[in-house]
């Protein structure tokens, strides 16, 4: 019986494991020592595109993984702080620069990663400071890449030999589609196409390929790592579909250009005069395809980005997105101040405007409020997600006054936010409760119910212009606490009628009840900032 560890396909899956592993070990802990040069790259995205290309390069040097780089694109594009045509540029650069990894993987690396291991090891383990730890990291990351390396090199020297192996290899031989294919799926699966091409380099030294099918599985790879950023642009908006399909379309139609017929035969022949090592013959493939296609479609960018802006046209649904938060305002903290109070601002009417119409829908059935309600709330947390990014980039390099009001405004975003939230679930909730039992509240419930909610829109707008007028705070303090005895009256008020027997009140107590004190507790989280620090002006 075969030992479990020499087992081809157990040293295969193994190190890829390991590779996949290292990879996004070193990925993760060069974000974390890089994240402001990432910050500062994207910022330099413009109407530039060569620039455009060198950002994507360094960013994927950064990151490691150009699908990492493209469905970060694709965020940022759902996000809307990016458009199509700013990063066009960027897809080409992550192109050349996911290269990098495989020319590293293409030297006979693996025999030291032991050592590099050790080292890395040992730097973690005694550092105190959270660079060195992260260095070592990126260190440790590589040494299991290239240990994982090894192991696929192993596997292929012994798959290589087994007839079913040949067998397989001799009918792809004759079908380069069906190896570009099958590389396409494979790197779609491992989500790496450094893995893909590193499998294909060790088979090609192994013997079981030549460098002709090498380069089918380097295509195939190409195409498959665009699955990343297709899957990232699910359920996104038209700008991230725009960039996770220029992405495709662009590896797409790079593969179609080397497919012509003599093209990948000349680029053989190219390669296997610059190098003996089919390792790096392969790797140079790898560049040289990413190379001479980049120099194709970069005098076409914009008019790929026209076409895949026809193709993926904006609905007019998607023009909702922040009006005083841009990239070039980033570099001062004063103006960051004075437009992320406006972008607030602008989220306190939503929610305003959200608790106004939510007594309407306690009145009849309206499929179209809830779903207004809905929309709504996305657009609060939207905003929430934007503005607090925005501060939190200058939270750390900002002065202490400047950091206090940032921290503030914070969490005043955090608090309207929640109040959304209030009303997008448990109000709405209990809405569809009521009227999927056909329910209806007793006059003076129904009565006091909108007297309440008259009370509480009070108290928020209140309690919302205490947030930039600081005088106004203790009057926001006192209307709140004269809410709550009043809630609390009200509550007493509805006993009386269950205990009277009261059919309505009975049937509606626990909606009513419930109302009630979500009421309160929205006009609690607007108030909770004159709790704690008296306004953020």
């Amino acid at each position: 019986m075969v030992e479990l560890t020499s087992s081809p396909l157990i040293l295969l899956f193994g190190g890829v494991a390991l590779f996949i592993y290292g990879m996004t070990l070193a990925s993760q802990s060069l974000e974390k020592l890089f994240a402001s040069r990432i910050t500062f790259l994207l910022k330099k995205l413009s109407a530039n595109q060569f620039l455009s290309v060198i950002v994507g390069i360094s960013m994927t040097t950064v990151l490691q993984s150009s699908g990492a780089v493209t469905s970060l694109l694709v965020g940022l594009g759902s996000a809307r702080v990016i458009t199509l045509r700013q990063v066009m540029g960027v897809i080409i650069g992550t192109a050349i620069g996911s290269t990098l990894t495989v020319q590293i993987i293409s030297f006979p690396l693996s025999q030291f990663s032991l050592p590099i291991l050790i080292v890395a090891f040992s730097c973690y383990f005694f550092a105190k400071k959270p660079q060195i730890k992260n260095a070592a990291l990126v260190l440790f990351g590589f040494g299991l890449l290239f240990l994982g390396m090894g192991l696929i090199s192993g596997s292929a020297k012994i798959l290589a030999e087994l007839p079913e192996t040949q067998s397989v290899i001799a009918r792809l031989r004759d079908h380069p589609y069906i190896s570009i294919f099958f590389a396409m799926c494979f790197c779609a699966l491992v989500q790496s196409s450094a893995v893909t091409i590193g499998l294909a380099m060790s088979l090609a030294q192994a013997g079981a390929i030549d460098l002709h099918q090498a380069m089918f599985w380097v295509y195939g790879a190409n195409i498959g790592t665009t699955s990343i950023a297709l899957l990232a642009a699910v359920g996104g908006n038209s700008i991230a579909k725009q960039v996770a399909w220029a992405h495709f379309f662009y590896k797409t139609l790079s593969v179609v250009i080397f497919l012509i017929p003599g093209v990948n035969t000349a680029l053989v022949g190219m390669l296997a005069e610059f190098h003996t090592s089919v390792f790096r013959q392969v790797a140079n493939g790898h560049l040289l395809f990413n190379l001479i296609s980049a120099a194709i479609f970069f005098p076409l960018i914009n008019k790929g980005s026209a076409i895949i802006e026809k193709m993926f046209p904006k609905d007019p649904k998607e023009e909702f997105g922040t009006e005083f938060l841009t990239m070039n305002n980033y570099e001062s903290s004063a103006l960051a101040v004075s437009y992320a109070h406006r972008e607030i601002q602008r989220t306190a009417d939503i929610v305003v405007s959200m608790i106004e119409d939510s007594v309407k829908l306690f009145e009849k059935e309206d499929p179209e409020l809830l779903r207004s309600i809905k929309e709504r709330d996305n657009q609060v947390d939207f905003l929430y997600r934007e503005i607090k990014m925005f501060l939190l980039d200058h939270v750390n390099k900002s002065q202490v006054a400047v950091h206090q009001n940032l921290m503030g405004m914070i969490m005043f975003l955090s608090d309207l936010e929640r109040a959304a939230d209030s009303i997008d679930i448990n109000v709405t909730t209990l809405a569809v409760k009521k009227h999927a039992l056909h329910l209806e509240f007793s006059n003076e419930g129904w009565t006091e119910i909108r007297d309440m909610h008259a009370r509480v829109l009070k108290v928020v707008r209140l309690g919302i212009s205490a947030f930039y007028q600081r005088d106004l705070t203790e009057t926001a303090i006192q209307e709140k606490r004269d809410l709550a005895k009043y809630e609390f009256t009200l509550k007493e008020e509805h006993i009386k009628r269950l205990n009277r027997g009261m059919r309505e009140s009975i049937n509606t107590s626990s909606i009513h009840l419930d109302l009630m004190s979500e009421y309160k507790r929205i006009a609690s989280l607007i108030c909770t900032h004159a709790y704690t620090s008296g306004g953020n002006n």
